[in-house]
């Protein structure tokens, strides 16, 4: 299954800084994150720069850590308990991140939502994506590593 992965510039800057070997999800997507599995794809969005900044591979089931790893802004105490261990895929410079908003037209997901309002397809921590959804991201980020 293939995954989007919405999180913010500095928490995905925490991941690259450990090596793209484990991504947490906040307390209350317990369920959601249940369901990820071995060899699942996660392409990661970034909110603020709004942004495709990379693609990892899931390898373990979840597990619970609660050492502090990512930041919850408005939520000190938030750690990003369940986890998974990943495997870095694609992770390109930010500064060549492709825009969300010049792929939003062929992306599959964003459909539920009207034109003039496709960033809601970028809200909560954790969605399914479409596999040519994730593949077309991927493509993107592809030509951005090869630079």
């Amino acid at each position: 299954m293939d995954w989007l992965v919405v999180t913010s510039p500095e928490n995905f800057e925490r991941t690259r800084q450990r090596g793209f070997t484990v991504q947490g999800f906040k307390e209350h997507h317990r369920r959601r994150v249940e369901r990820l599995a071995d060899g699942d794809r996660l392409a990661y969005y970034l909110t603020g720069l709004g942004c495709f900044s990379g693609t990892t591979i899931v390898s373990s089931g979840l597990f619970e850590e609660r050492s502090r790893i990512w930041h919850s802004p408005g939520h000190p105490d938030e750690v990003y308990p369940w986890r998974v261990r990943v495997v870095g895929d694609l992770a390109p410079p930010l500064s060549l991140c492709p825009q969300a908003k010049d792929l939003v037209a062929d992306l599959r997901f964003v459909r539920k939502w009207p034109a003039p309002h496709w960033r809601l397809a970028f809200q909560g921590m954790l969605r399914e994506l479409p596999a040519a959804d994730f593949d077309m991201i991927r493509d993107e980020l592809g030509k951005k590593v090869q630079r």
